[in-house]
């Protein structure tokens, strides 16, 4: 059985960002290819932190899938757990560059993204039950199979350990906020920590502003609600305390990957002995980083550089 500190579950795509900024992809010849997925970023981030990661997904058969094979494990993360989808394409992302704060991503999954393909019985429960932590994002539940295969998961897993539901709530994905809300609602009965911005709180439990977010998170079962605030900075609550932690200032490139940046400091955080405000402020400072560089995965910052923010701020 395979031992892991991190083992996140969902999305994976090739993200093909411009290297022009603030010009709209109409007129961009230049682009930069790049690992992406939110869960599969997050296990980057955390490998970064030099924590045992894995990703479970699916890409297609073809160059772009194998790429990304390529990419996981130059980042340090075990690929056992990606396979293939005969007969699909390997999802690509591209996003325009706007800074400080506007970065449309337009997402190419049809006919449907390999990642809707996770199967339940072709899951590695062992490992699911092992891992220090477990990962998953709201978009494994916008289709099947992949939304029986995440609740499966989460079932099995049993609330051991830490239990991560990330909010990632995209609307693109989902026919209507109101069905969101139903799946979202069935995956937090299994979940020890939940995470999102106020757009993806409100979808999870109806409810935007930040300490009554976190209250109604809580009174689902989460043991630990982390509510982003944008420019306000993050609220934690964990039940015994609360802290509102500020953002990090620095000049934006590409906003995209900071949330991510964010989880996979997280889950350091979550296995380092440190308080609540200390985690928080470290995770906001590794998003920090991340949103000061044009990519996502081949951004993601290690403690120290992390630590170094940190002392200066």
């Amino acid at each position: 059985m395979v031992s892991l500190d991190v083992l996140t579950m969902g999305r994976i795509s090739v993200d093909v960002y411009p290297l022009q900024t603030g010009v709209s992809l109409r007129e961009v010849e230049q682009f930069g290819k790049y690992l992406g997925g939110s869960p599969t970023n997050v296990a980057v981030a955390a490998a970064r932190h030099g924590r045992k990661s894995a990703v479970i997904t699916r890409t297609g058969e073809d160059p772009f899938g194998e790429y990304l094979h390529d990419a996981l494990r130059g980042f340090g993360v075990d690929d056992r757990y990606v396979t293939s989808v005969p007969g699909l394409n390997t999802p690509v992302a591209f996003c325009e560059i706007f800074p400080p704060d506007h970065f449309p991503l337009y997402f190419y999954r049809e006919p449907k993204a390999p990642d809707m393909e996770i199967r339940a019985d072709e899951l590695d429960y062992d490992a699911i039950r092992a891992a220090r932590v477990f990962w998953v994002t709201v978009t494994g539940l916008s289709d099947e199979p992949s939304r029986e295969a995440t609740l499966a998961a989460l079932e099995a897993r049993g609330k051991a350990g830490i239990t991560v539901l990330d909010l990632d709530y995209r609307p693109m994905f989902w026919s209507s906020r109101e069905e969101a809300r139903e799946w979202v609602g069935r995956a937090l009965e299994h979940v020890t920590v939940a995470v999102g911005n106020l757009d993806e709180t409100e979808t999870a439990v109806g409810v935007s502003e930040p300490r009554e977010a976190a209250t109604a998170l809580r009174d689902r079962g989460v043991e630990l609600a982390i509510v982003k605030q944008g420019p306000k900075g993050v609220l934690a609550d964990d039940g015994a305390t609360v802290v509102e932690v500020p953002p990090v200032p620095v000049e934006v490139v590409n906003g995209l990957g900071a949330g991510d940046a964010f989880g996979g400091a997280l889950c350091h955080g979550l296995l380092s002995d440190w308080n609540l405000e200390r985690r928080m402020r470290f995770c906001n400072a590794a998003g920090a980083i991340v949103a000061s560089r044009l990519a996502c995965a081949d951004a993601m910052p290690d403690e120290s550089e992390v630590e170094a923010l940190l002392v200066r701020t």
